[in-house]
């Protein structure tokens, strides 16, 4: 009625009101939309990445560092932020530094820099890797040997004792200690009674001073080859001098 109404009036009909063309524009866009969405879907990615190359590396497996990458194989290397992947895998304890390249067409190449197994620390009767820092790399499972000098202390309850220990195993090693002996042991609940097991031989040695104590030891320990007195412990925590008690009974004072 009211078109007709219009048509007497001599008036014309629009054939589309803005609201139409609106909802018309809408569909031909969700429609282009999902035609590229699922057209992209099979596109092939500009440069995929068909290898990740890893150099550098002596503890960790290639398998492991891609876990820490986080890198998808034929993903497209120009969608790769080599910063990001870099701090991805620096979220392991076991990696320093790692330095991620594109290497065009198709090859990640990342170099890193791995953490030193530094000591073996004991808390609680469970072994853990170290670094020189103190800082916990991986614990031990099973009847692992121990190959590296052992902490036993609580980092945690025992901060002072622990960072002390870190200072004397560092010694130790620039010493040579950690190479000739076949087991040292380092007790470290209190800073002043601080004792290392050398082998058969304890050692009380304390806080501080370690320097100096190390070059006491290593005399005194020539003189006691070779005199052959086998000893039960030496203690080096007074002043200058050495209290030895040898297996037999009885104390030498050097």
């Amino acid at each position: 009625m009211k078109a007709n109404k219009l048509k007497k009036e001599g008036k014309s009909i629009p054939l589309f009101s803005k609201w139409n063309i609106a909802a018309i524009t809408c569909v031909v866009i969700s429609a282009l939309c999902i035609y590229f969405y699922h057209h992209v879907q099979h596109m092939k990615p500009l440069y995929p990445i068909q290898k990740i190359v890893f150099l550098e590396n002596k503890h960790l497996t290639d398998e492991e560092l891609k876990e820490f990458a986080g890198v998808q194989m034929n993903k497209s290397l120009l969608a790769v932020s080599c910063r990001e992947v870099s701090r991805q895998m620096l979220k392991s304890p076991w990696i320093k530094s790692a330095q991620v390249r594109r290497e065009f067409p198709g090859t990640l190449s990342i170099t890193i820099r791995e953490t030193e197994p530094f000591a073996l620390l004991d808390m609680h009767e469970h072994l853990f890797l170290i670094d020189e820092k103190g800082k916990t790399l991986e614990e031990l499972k099973d009847d692992a040997v121990p190959f590296l000098p052992i902490i036993v202390s609580d980092p945690y309850k025992e901060k002072e004792g622990f960072s002390e220990a870190l200072q004397l195993v560092r010694l130790l090693n620039d010493k040579g200690f950690t190479s000739e002996k076949g087991h040292i042991e380092v007790i470290a609940h209190k800073p002043d009674e601080l004792r290392v097991e050398m082998d058969e031989t304890v050692v009380k040695i304390g806080a501080g001073g370690y320097e100096e104590k190390l070059e006491r030891l290593i005399q005194l320990e020539e003189n006691l080859r070779d005199r052959n007195i086998p000893v039960d412990y030496i203690d080096l925590r007074f002043g200058d001098k050495a209290i030895v008690k040898p297996i037999a009974t009885g104390g030498i004072e050097e």
